[in-house]
This record gives structure tokens, C-alpha cells and sequence, in this order.
């Protein structure tokens, strides 16, 4: 069975940066693509950022200019880099890999930023 693993969340005040990880216990390159989701209160999951296995890399309206995806192969890690991070990016943060219909979630890190 697939695992994801977050981690880097935490408490930051608006302006400030988190670079959160997710550790897959695969091959990162078995996968079509491996991206972040978030999750406010009240509020569906939606898409923050993803990179495919070839290496693009694309980004959801709200965070494009201040989060980076990146990913070290070596370690099957793939990296969420937040900058400029404000009170509206307070969720929690999902990863997930998805294979052709497949998909697999990690169990997200809390990101809360205050004023």
C-alpha cells in the first residue's frame, strides 16, 4: 500500500514562509503526478500545486508567485515551498499521488497563519 507523509506545518504569521514535505514510500516517478491540496474549515479541498513525472509543474491561482513544488528523487520526497504566506492559506495540507485512476492521500499538516 502506498503511504504519503506531510510534515512542516505549523504556526506562522502572515508574511512568513513553511516548506512542508511529503514523504511517499515509492518511487516518486511511478506516479503521473504528485501535488499539494488544502482544506479550510467549512470549505471543499482544492488544488495548490503539482508536478507531473516528467517535471512540469503547475499551480492553483491563489498561491501562483508564492509557492514553489519541488521534489528530490533520491528521497521520493516532493516539497511544498510557501512565501508570502497570508491568513487566507490557514488550512490543512494535503499530498497525494495518483497513478492512471488511482489515487493515494497522505493525512495532511495543519499551515495556520495569523496576523
Amino acid at each position: 500500500q502506498v503511504q504519503l507523509v506531510e510534515s512542516g506545518g505549523g504556526l506562522v504569521q502572515a508574511g512568513g514562509s513553511l516548506k512542508l514535505s511529503c514523504a511517499v514510500s515509492e518511487n516518486i516517478f511511478n506516479f503521473n503526478a504528485v501535488g499539494w491540496y488544502r482544506q479550510a474549515p467549512g470549505k471543499e479541498r482544492s488544488f495548490v500545486a503539482s508536478i507531473n513525472v516528467g517535471g512540469r509543474t503547475d499551480y492553483g491561482d491563489s498561491v501562483l508567485g508564492r509557492f514553489t513544488i519541488s521534489r528530490n528523487g533520491a528521497k521520493n520526497t516532493v516539497y511544498l515551498q510557501m512565501n508570502s504566506l497570508k491568513p487566507d492559506d490557514t488550512a490543512v495540507y494535503y499530498c497525494r499521488a495518483n497513478i492512471l485512476s488511482r489515487q493515494y492521500w497522505g493525512q495532511g499538516t495543519q499551515v495556520t497563519v495569523t496576523q
